[in-house]
């Protein structure tokens, strides 16, 4: 307002001297405009610093301060998705996918104790065959004389195959996996420093495999969407919530008293295998029976890791 009052006079002393003859008056005037001008040019001058340097002092506090409450923010939401969100998500696939595979592999390589919570353990014994590093093995898998342990998992299949699947033929078949899978764990033994295996009655349906660094969880519980023989299945970082979640559930299933436990080192015999096999089973098998298993084990082992352009 006063830099209005003092341009207005100054225009209006400056107007009226221009019409004015010399003299007294017209020079009172003139000063008058020419003062009150230059008075509304330091007026404005001195604003325009005043409140650029009230901008500084109040404002840019105000900016860094928002800054600092931003970087924090974002830094507390990127713990959270290390804590509970997964590191990769793999979609339901009809075939073992190539990328999801290697980067388990990957994880493997890396770990000194792999922990593995399935249903036969024939993924669990190819991947160990496969790898170049050695490891600790546990593994936690379903007992075949036990219907209910099998139930869940012939019940995806079952769903999977839709109207003409046959349940009892999928139950037969999935305890002649785990015979494979058996199979398979003697035949992985010497690359590992001991496999420790837990035969339990009421298996989770979810696979948990279980590295140093990350966890991996297949969603067998999962029937919303289009089903698949491979179900969709999350990575954790060793940072999350769920890694800590599932090694403490892992170690307390494994080491449960309700499931059988039996150890195999490279030093474990044919003859060995052969009685814990029927301990497991409950039928006893012979040499042949035995290379028979062993050759469906490799056979498995061979079209997984061609499928899933792993070395072999």
């Amino acid at each position: 307002m006063l830099l209005l009052i003092l341009v207005v006079t100054s225009g209006t002393s400056l107007a009226i001297s221009s019409q004015m003859e010399s003299g007294t008056p017209r020079n009172l005037l003139t000063a008058l405009g020419t003062g009150t001008l230059i008075s509304a040019v330091v007026s404005f001058t001195q604003t325009l610093v005043t409140s650029k340097a009230a901008q500084r002092a109040l404002l840019t506090p105000v900016i860094e301060e928002s800054r600092k409450a931003l970087k924090e923010l974002s830094q507390e939401y990127r713990a959270l998705d290390r804590e509970f969100f997964p590191s990769h998500v793999f979609e339901p696939t009809a075939r073992p996918d190539p990328v999801f595979n290697q980067l388990m592999m990957q994880d493997l390589e890396r770990t000194r104790l792999y922990c593995f919570r399935g249903f036969a353990g024939r993924y669990a014994a190819g991947r160990v065959l496969l790898s170049q590093s050695e490891c600790e093995l546990r593994a936690v898998l379903a007992d075949p004389r036990d219907d209910n342990a099998i139930s869940g998992r012939a019940r995806y299949l079952l769903r999977n195959e839709g109207a003409d699947g046959d349940y009892d033929e999928i139950r037969e078949r999935l305890k002649e996996q785990i015979k494979i899978g058996l199979a398979g764990l003697y035949s992985a033994r010497g690359r590992c420093s001991r496999i420790d295996v837990t035969i339990v009655s009421d298996p989770p349906l979810d696979r948990l495999e279980l590295f140093d660094d990350s966890v991996w969880m297949t969603l067998y519980s999962n029937t919303a969407g289009v089903l698949r023989p491979y179900p969709r299945t999350l990575r954790f970082t060793e940072s999350s919530f769920l890694y800590a979640k599932e090694r403490a559930e892992f170690l307390r299933i494994s080491n449960s008293k309700a499931g059988y436990h039996f150890v195999l080192t490279p030093g474990t015999t044919n003859d060995d295998f052969l009685a814990l096999f029927e301990k497991i089973t409950g039928e006893a098998l012979g040499t042949a029976g035995f290379r028979e298993l062993e050759d469906k084990f490799h056979a498995f082992r061979r079209e997984f890791s061609a499928s899933a352009q792993l070395r072999s």
